[in-house]
Formats: C-alpha cells, sequence, structure tokens
C-alpha cells in the first residue's frame, strides 16, 4: 500500500491541490485560468491514481491495457510480487 500512496504522481497531485486551494483564499474573483488549472490538477490526479490501478493489476497477473504507461513490464512486476 505504501508504494502505491507515496508515488511521484500523487504526491504532485497533492501538492499541486494545495497550491491551487491556497489561491482560492484571496478576495481574488475565480477567471478562467484557475479553471483550467483545477481541471489540470484532476487530470492529473485522474492519470496517477489509473496508473496505480494498472500497477496493481499488473502485479496479480491480470491484463493490463495497451496504453499503459507500465505495459510491457507485467511479468517483472508479476515477477517481483511472486518472490515475496
Amino acid at each position: 500500500m505504501r508504494k502505491y500512496l507515496f508515488g511521484t504522481g500523487i504526491i504532485s497531485a497533492v501538492t499541486s491541490g494545495l497550491a491551487l486551494l491556497r489561491g482560492l483564499r484571496g478576495d481574488v474573483p475565480f477567471t478562467w485560468r484557475q479553471a483550467l488549472a483545477w481541471l489540470s490538477w484532476g487530470i492529473t490526479l485522474a492519470l496517477s491514481i489509473g496508473t496505480i490501478v494498472d500497477t496493481y493489476r499488473a502485479s496479480r497477473g491480470r491484463v493490463v491495457s495497451t496504453d499503459s504507461p507500465i505495459r510491457g513490464r507485467e511479468q517483472k512486476l508479476l515477477a517481483t510480487r511472486l518472490q515475496r
């Protein structure tokens, strides 16, 4: 569980989300730039969660989609899990 929660994708999504939340504190009105920043944050979070799900599936020997960033390393992840 630790390797999933402390992955670089999740850490960067959390820190960028905190920066966006700090930007909402002021009296500055909500602009289109902030909307794009929140959209970008949502996409980043979704991609990092998708990578975690793909890594979990590959380490359990299940099929991973062809557009996954871990495609081609499924056997290595499965072998690492089976060694433990």
